[in-house]
Formats: structure tokens, C-alpha cells, sequence
């Protein structure tokens, strides 16, 4: 890729973001501007600036990534965090605007009148808001690195660097803006390369891509493992290694590896001739992909439950991402509400028919990334393999800005939602100064660890912040709006056994603590167990503790489910009374 070209293009995104969040500084005069843009973002804008933040690295680069790796099954994600959004419109939506909150946190403290709750729920709001800015810092250092060469840890600063002077500057204001302009930025980054793509590929002699077969490589191919890893060969193959294979170490010699397993160690360089079909990989419950493999098990009963616990996740989570609910709150009301999210639904839809062409020309003309690990640069790279030349630069170069503008996008959206909680449950002061403090301490955490931690694929790494929310802002956000025995003990113990339950669950895939079948399974993928264990718990602890009802339980209610005006108006009558 044309280091030149690639740069020039993430520049020009990383200027139009501080040029846009700008106008929100000129504009942004009240705490209510920096909080919830003071309520008055239409639907179409919203809704633009929603699609824009949703659709992060694990959209851009990462459902591309898994195809890849994986092939048709993982089109469940991004039907997942589309259809999410149904959930979202018919259940939340309306309701969570005429809470009058600025956070889930207010939300849970106006909805059950408890201290306590609302200090678990801004936990877990700064928890999952955090390991989703995670990897959408760790994929700009891995596009900064594809580009230029430069270390993966200056992508992750640059956009901590942008996001945090736009959110401190002009707080939901400016962001409302710039996510709204980095939507349709993305949009046309990946529509109009793909188009070239598939001309290309379809007068090409390339043949056509199939996931039931080995992928096969069009010319010789020197690629470098990054992590260690398994492979299984049909048949033998005949490859250079510069590294160490099967325990025995090797300098540039010729190696016939046999039919079987083989073992090649992190930073080993192998040539594949022309021809070769690129090795599988073999995962198991210590490779660092294995959390990405929903179909790991190898019986159909380990792959259905997978499938469902894919699903399961993405579709409940949805509802309770901090930087989505926000967004909920800057409408004029509950209509517009609902009209926002319907809007979304089209935007996000028209967004996820683009990663799937993506994946299957990577699958023809650059599989080896399923074996190094770099299955989400797919995106990045398939402009100079397909076309070449200066039109393949030129389209790589629009990639790389439509993927700077995912990772800006997403980390404005989680930077406030994290930020807004810290000022107003860790500081001393609610105001603007303190909300521009609460901002760095929001970006510092997550870029530390992203330097320190290892790279994970970006639309797994999304999927712990999914798994924790759907078990426990989920029951919280459902019970709380349509149930009206749910207690303040009920819900604080919905969101420690649930939430805690998946986030302990994940953690330890992670770490590789599980063993194989069917123990990696349940673990890698709780919300089939951890979401029904949210739900359960929130409504037997309710029970068992009914005289714990919040007085203002029904009067709330009222407020979350009548219309704005006849809300209003009982209020006053009620006063007048």
C-alpha cells in the first residue's frame, strides 16, 4: 500500500473530525449541550450519528476478518447487531427517552430510587464501555502498522488523542456531527472499492470462492506467523522455513511437512509455493483465536449452541451498550425515539450487505491471513492484490480513512457514555471542566491496556462487551420498564450474578482456562445460560423482597410509558391536587 496515499487519507479524516467537533464547541454552551445535545437532534441526524457510532472496527474491519477465517456461519454477527435494534425499538426506545436521563446510571437510580444499584450499573457501564474501546484503539494500531510500518501502539494514540480533544471540546454536540459525517464516510469507503473489487474479480480468471475447500494460494507466498499455532495438512507440503517447526528450528531450508499435525512457534517465516493450499488452522483452548471459533467443538450439537449463544448476545446486548442508550436521550422525545431507531435499522442494514464481499474475495486472493492472524486486514489489503497499480492504491487509501473513521466514530460515542458516568459518580462536580477531566481518565484506561495487552479479532473482542451487556443492562432496561415489582435488591442482584457471570465466563476463555468441548463451549459463549441467570435472579430476589418497592415505582412508569404531553399533563394535576 502507498504509504503516501494511505497517510494523506487519515489525515484528511483525523482534520475533518476536529473541524466538525468544532462546530459542536461553537455551539455548546450548557452542561444539557455536552450531556445529551439538549434534546434536539431529529431523527435523521441521530440516527446517522447512531449507525455511525455502532458500526465500529468489528464492522469494518472484523465481520470481513471472519468470513475470512471462518467462513458463511459468522454472517450471524452482523445479522445479530442489526437485528438487535428490533429489540431496541419495540421494547426501549421510547420508554428510556421519557426517563429524562442523561445515563443508564440516572436511569436505574430514577427507576428503583437506589444508591447502590445505581453505583453496580455505572460500574458496569465504565467496564463494558471500556472493553469496547479496547479493540477499536488496538485495530487503528494494526491499520497504522498495515500502512506505514509504524508501531501498532501510535494508531491507538492518535485516536485517543482526536477523540478526546472532540469529546472534551463540544461533549454530544460535536460528536452528534462528527459520527453522523463518519457514517456516510464509511459507507462510501467500502461501497465504492467493492464495486471496483468485483468487476475486477469478475473478469478475472480466479476461481470462485468456496468455504467447504482449502483455500489456495495464486502465486508463492512468504508469510510470518505471529502467534503459535497448530496446523492440520490433507496432504504433504513442501515449504521454506525460517523459524521453528514441530520443535526443531530451521534457517532458510526447505521442509516437507507430512501429512498431520504440525506445530509452528510465533515469528517463524514460511514460503508457500504457488498452488499450495494454506494449511489450517487447528485451534484449540490456548490459541489466541480460539475464542473466535463459535464453532469449535467439531459435533453439531457444540455448533447449534454456539450459533444460538452468537445470536443470543448480539441481539439482547444491543439495547444495553452505554454509547447506543445515550443516544436515546438527545431526541425530543419518544416518537422521534422510535422513529431514530427505525431509521437505524435501514442505515446499519444497507452497512453489513458490504463486509461479506469483502470476505469472500479475501478467501480467494489473500488466504494466507487465515493463518497469520491478520484475518481483519483483509479489508485493507485486497485493493493492491485485486487491481494494483495506482487505482489499487488510490482504493486502499479510501479503506484506510473509512477505517480510521470507524475507530473514531465508536471511540467518541464509548468516550462519552464512559466520561458522563465518572463525572457523575467519581468526581466531586458535574460540570463542564469536570466532564473535560472525566474525558481523559475515560481514554487513558483503555489505551494503556491496549498497549500492554495482545491483539485480539476485533468483532471477538466486541463480542465480550455484547456477552456482559445482554446479561445484565438487558434484564435491568426490560424488567425495569415493563415490570413494576422489580426492587432495588432485585435488581442489584440481577446485575452482579448475571453480569459477573459473563464477564467471569469470558475473561477466562480468554485467558484460556477452559478446557475443550463442550466446558470451551458454554464458556466462550454464556449468554444462552448468562442472560436467563440475569433474568432469573433480578425476578426471585424481587419477589422475595416485594415490601422493597420503590414508592414512585407507578408514578415512574406512568412517565416511562404515557405520551410526553399526557405525562405532563397528569404530573401537573397531580401537583394541583
Amino acid at each position: 500500500m502507498n504509504q503516501t496515499y494511505a497517510v494523506t487519507a487519515v489525515t484528511v479524516v483525523v482534520l475533518a473530525t476536529v473541524l466538525i467537533g468544532a462546530l459542536g464547541l461553537r455551539i455548546s454552551r450548557t452542561t444539557s449541550d455536552f450531556y445529551v445535545a439538549s434534546r434536539t437532534v431529529g431523527p435523521g441526524l441521530n440516527a446517522a450519528a447512531i449507525s455511525g457510532e455502532y458500526l465500529s472496527a468489528a464492522s469494518f474491519l472484523g465481520i470481513a476478518g471472519l468470513l475470512l477465517l471462518q467462513g458463511p456461519d459468522m454472517l450471524w454477527y452482523p445479522v445479530g447487531y442489526t437485528a438487535g435494534y428490533l429489540v431496541l425499538l419495540v421494547l426501549v426506545a421510547a420508554p428510556l427517552r421519557r426517563s429524562g436521563a442523561y445515563t443508564l446510571s440516572d436511569f436505574a437510580e430514577a427507576r428503583l430510587e437506589s444508591a447502590v444499584v445505581r453505583r453496580l450499573a455505572s460500574l458496569f457501564v465504565v467496564g463494558i464501555g471500556w472493553l469496547y474501546l479496547l479493540p477499536q484503539l488496538q485495530g487503528a494500531g494494526l491499520t497504522l502498522e498495515i500502512m506505514t510500518g509504524a508501531p501498532d501502539w501510535l494508531g491507538s494514540l492518535v485516536v485517543a488523542v482526536v477523540v478526546t480533544g472532540a469529546v472534551a471540546a463540544g461533549g454530544m454536540r460535536s460528536i452528534t456531527f462528527v459520527q453522523a459525517f463518519q457514517y456516510w464516510l464509511k459507507l462510501t469507503a467500502l461501497l465504492v472499492p467493492a464495486l471496483f473489487l468485483v468487476a475486477a474479480w469478475a473478469g478475472d480468471d480466479a476461481p470462485r470462492a468456496r468455504f467447504d475447500a482449502p483455500a489456495v494460494l495464486r502465486e508463492h507466498t512468504d508469510i510470518r506467523v505471529g502467534d503459535t499455532v497448530r496446523v492440520d495438512l490433507d496432504a504433504p507440503l513442501t515449504v521454506t522455513v525460517s523459524g521453528t517447526v514441530d520443535g526443531e528450528r530451521h534457517r532458510g531450508e526447505r521442509l516437507t511437512l507430512g501429512e498431520g499435525t504440525h506445530r509452528i512457534e510465533a515469528g517463524t517465516e514460511l514460503g508457500l509455493p504457488k498452488g499450495a493450499p494454506v494449511p489450517e488452522r487447528t485451534v484449540s483452548g490456548t490459541d489466541p483465536v480460539s475464542w473466535s471459533q463459535p464453532l469449535s467443538g467439531g459435533r453439531d450439537g457444540y455448533q447449534l449452541y454456539a450459533t444460538y449463544g452468537l445470536i443470543l448476545a448480539t441481539f439482547l446486548g444491543t439495547m444495553g451498550l452505554p454509547h447506543v442508550a445515550v443516544r436515546f436521550y438527545t431526541s425530543p422525545n419518544g416518537r422521534a425515539a422510535r422513529r431514530t431507531t427505525l431509521m437505524v435499522l435501514g442505515l446499519i442494514g444497507a452497512f453489513y450487505l458490504l463486509p461479506p464481499v469483502y470476505g469472500a474475495l479475501g478467501r480467494v486472493y489473500a488466504p494466507e491471513l487465515a493463518l497469520t492472524g491478520a484475518a481483519d486486514a483483509a479489508v485493507l489489503v485486497l485493493p493492491e492484490r485485486v487491481i494494483g497499480g495506482l487505482a489499487g492504491e488510490l482504493l486502499g487509501a479510501l479503506l484506510a480513512g473509512g477505517a480510521f473513521a470507524a475507530f473514531l466514530s465508536t471511540a467518541s460515542g464509548l468516550t462519552m457514555s464512559v466520561a458522563g458516568v465518572i463525572t457523575q459518580d467519581v468526581l466531586p462536580s458535574r460540570g463542564v471542566r469536570h466532564f473535560r477531566l472525566a474525558t481523559l481518565v475515560a481514554v487513558a484506561v483503555p489505551l494503556c491496556l491496549s498497549v500492554v495487552t495482545s491483539n485480539v479479532p476485533v468483532a471477538d473482542a466486541v463480542g465480550l462487551a455484547f456477552a456482559v451487556s445482554a446479561s445484565s443492562f438487558c434484564p435491568l432496561l426490560v424488567l425495569g420498564i415493563w415490570w413494576r415489582r422489580l426492587t432495588p435488591p432485585g435488581a442489584a442482584a440481577g446485575l452482579v450474578v448475571g453480569g459477573g457471570a459473563a464477564l467471569t465466563a469470558v475473561m477466562a476463555t480468554r485467558a484460556g482456562l477452559p478446557p475443550g468441548g463442550w466446558a470451551h463451549t458454554l464458556m466462550a459463549w454464556p449468554a444462552v445460560w448468562s442472560v436467563p441467570l440475569g433474568f432469573s435472579t433480578m425476578v426471585a430476589v424481587s419477589l422475595a423482597t416485594a415490601r422493597h418497592i420503590p414508592p414512585g415505582a407507578a408514578a415512574i412508569l406512568a412517565r416511562l410509558h404515557l405520551p410526553e404531553d399526557l405525562a405532563g399533563r397528569q404530573q401537573t394535576e397531580g401537583v394541583e391536587r
